[in-house]
């Protein structure tokens, strides 16, 4: 057998234990799949429906009408109507809306004097959402039939702007907390996720299976060495995060702590659950690149939520970076607590729970 035949022997070799490999050979096909369908879709700089408020102190007619072209740009979707500037504040704080457009109480007499018609208020902690609404700065009012665009707005702004939490619009204060969920989303699940993986490797399956370890026990106890590995990741880039980029810490510790922990716990299950699934370390690695694209383009770290179709939306939803992103953010830029942020604190325990109950069925399984 010369060489060329020897590689040939090789190669068929190498195709044919690819073939019986499912988990690799699906990743071979599903992972340029969803990344064309992710960018190709998914992923839409053009900001369009945010959701904000409207606090009319007037009551007039005229503040009825710019609502309605408000809403007509399509840029901004009105969710909710506040009686004052203070609630509506408490809400972008807590992450209900992202801004609100406040219509002063003499709103009548400014428009005929062609002064400004109000004041946006925004969540500037993300600068595409933030750049959206400032492009409504100067938009063109029409309030009476034969008045002509812009007739209250060709003198100056038609809405002033006001940008709480990043008024500089500085786009390391965005990053900087999201790049912890995608981080902690990366380590987490891939250390977890040869955990059971290793053991079966090295041989060592056969002697837990003999020990009188409950899978449950089991499960706790290798998850716990990485909580500690998820606290001193996480204090590293915040850490880093304020002494390079001035990033500081708007909310309380104690927050930022049950946040961090309710993720990390996410994130450890859900390694843990495809440690249960994957047959070597590397279907492993390969299942944690799976979980990683999305959380990386689906989540919010990069490209606006509301940018995202609807579908999008759905997918990102059941991503545990999604709601953790929402929640560093809070707490991180907005000073926001967590019992304002409770949906997605709990939705991350229960998600932790969920996976933790999966993944202990399953190596009960692997048992018998």
């Amino acid at each position: 057998m010369n060489s060329g035949q020897r590689i040939v022997a090789v190669a068929g070799k190498e195709l044919r234990q690819l073939s019986r490999d499912s988990v690799t050979f699906g990743m071979v096909v599903m992972i340029p799949l969803i990344q064309l369908l992710l960018f190709g879709y998914a992923i839409n700089t053009m900001v369009r429906d945010i959701p904000v408020a409207i606090v009319d102190l007037s009551g007039s007619v005229a503040a009825r009408v710019i609502a309605e072209q408000v809403r007509v740009t399509q840029v901004v979707e009105i969710v909710a109507t506040y009686n004052t500037p203070a609630e509506a504040e408490a809400a972008i704080i807590a992450g209900d809306i992202r801004a609100t457009l406040v219509l002063p109480h003499d709103l009548p007499q400014r428009l005929a004097g062609g002064e400004t018609a109000g004041q946006w208020l925004v969540d500037g902690s993300d600068t595409m959402v933030g750049s959206a609404l400032l492009a409504l700065r100067s938009m063109p009012l029409k309030l009476e039939a034969g008045t002509p665009p812009g007739a209250y707005s060709a003198r100056h702004p038609t809405f002033e702007v006001a940008l709480f939490f990043n008024p500089e619009r500085r786009s390391e204060v965005n990053v900087v907390p999201g790049l912890t969920a995608i981080i902690l989303t990366m380590t987490m699940i891939l250390f977890t996720s040869a955990a059971l993986v290793r053991e079966r490797e090295q041989g060592n399956m056969e002697l837990l299976i003999t020990t009188p370890i409950h899978p449950l026990e089991l499960m706790i106890g290798k998850l716990i060495p990485y909580v500690f590995v998820g606290i001193v990741q996480i204090t590293i880039i915040l850490g880093l995060g304020r002494l390079i980029f001035d990033v500081p810490l708007h909310g309380r510790f104690i927050d930022l702590a049950i946040i961090t922990l309710a993720f990390i716990g996410a994130s450890l299950t859900l390694g843990l659950l495809i440690s249960t699934l994957a047959r070597t370390q590397m279907q492993a690695m390969q299942m944690t690149v799976f979980i990683l694209l999305p959380s990386i383009l689906l989540s919010g770290f990069m490209f606006p939520y509301d940018a995202m179709p609807t579908l999008a939306q759905y997918i990102s939803e059941l991503l545990p970076a999604t709601h953790f992103i929402r929640l560093i953010r809070g707490v991180y830029l907005r000073g926001a607590q967590a019992s304002q942020l409770l949906p997605d604190i709990l939705w991350l325990l229960g998600f932790t729970a969920l996976m933790l109950v999966i993944a202990t069925k399953r190596f009960r399984k692997t048992l018998d």
